[in-house]
This record gives structure tokens, C-alpha cells and sequence, in this order.
């Protein structure tokens, strides 16, 4: 079981961008397509599903990268970490880069999506692996199982589970 403690905050790499979130995760995932190995000049990007009342960019103004279509792929304007996505349309959640935190040491994917495209060498822990995305009707699942599996610490968490 991953432990999250609550409020995190984070950064870009040269710090002049800085976030916080204050309630945990909805599901952390690893996407696999040939788009997130390209953005993020690796294997998979890792991206963290956070409710938006619980995000909030505390200093800087992040600029949006990537295609500048559909998903907004949000940067450091100076040192371009992609640090988080607002996909369109959802406007109820965040996926935050988990790396960008301070303390991404209880990051781990829970959900592995277009394994389809995996490069042959790069595997994760994650519990669910799908081709694809999972299908819509999959998701009430999957955030409750991993709501089960993670303890939430802190302030906003206050020593209970998910």
C-alpha cells in the first residue's frame, strides 16, 4: 500500500513554476503511446489523475506546449518540464507529471494504458494493463480499487484511506 501525505508541492525543474495538491489522486497511471514517449523523451510518461479543487499553480504561469490541440499539455516557459494536462472537456481533473512533486516517492502507475504501443524492454508494476485507454465503463472500478489500495497522511487526509 502507497502512503500519500497531503499537501504536496512541486516544482519544475528550475523551481520558477511551483504547484500544490491538496487532495489525492484519482488514479495514477503510466501511458505507453508513441505521443507520451515523445513528450516526455522516454519509455512512457507517469501522470497522476488529481481532482481540480485540489490543484493550484502557486507560482509562475505555465504556458501550454505539445500539439496545442485537444489535451493543453502545460510547461515551464523557461525550462519546458512538462509538468501537467488538462484534458479537454474534462475540466474535473488534472493530470499532474508525479515527478514534478517534491517528494514523488509514493508515486507508482496503477493503470498501464496503450501497452499496444510499448516499447518491447519497458514494463511497470502497475494492476491493470490495457491496449488502448480502459473503456469508460471501467473507470468507476478502477478508481475505487485504487482508491482502496492507497493511504491518505496529512492535514487534507487526515490519517484515512481514499
Amino acid at each position: 500500500m502507497n502512503s500519500i501525505n497531503l499537501p504536496m508541492e512541486g516544482g519544475c525543474r528550475c523551481g520558477r513554476i511551483r504547484l500544490q495538491i491538496t487532495k489525492p489522486p484519482i488514479l495514477t497511471m503510466a501511458c505507453h503511446c508513441t505521443g507520451c514517449q515523445r513528450m516526455s523523451s522516454s519509455a512512457y510518461s507517469l501522470s497522476a489523475a488529481i481532482p481540480s479543487d485540489g490543484f493550484l499553480v502557486t507560482k509562475g504561469e505555465p504556458v501550454i506546449g505539445g500539439l496545442h490541440g485537444g489535451a493543453k499539455h502545460y510547461f515551464c516557459p523557461h525550462c519546458m518540464s512538462w509538468m501537467f494536462t488538462r484534458p479537454e472537456g474534462v475540466d474535473w481533473f488534472v493530470n499532474l507529471r508525479p515527478t514534478m512533486l517534491d517528494d514523488p516517492s509514493w508515486f507508482s502507475p496503477f493503470v498501464e494504458t496503450y501497452t499496444s504501443e510499448r516499447l518491447p524492454w519497458a514494463r511497470t508494476p502497475a494492476a491493470h494493463s490495457f491496449e488502448t485507454f480502459p473503456p469508460m465503463e471501467a473507470y468507476g472500478a478502477l478508481t475505487q480499487e485504487f482508491a482502496e489500495s492507497v493511504a491518505i497522511e496529512g492535514a487534507a487526509g487526515s490519517g484515512k484511506q481514499a
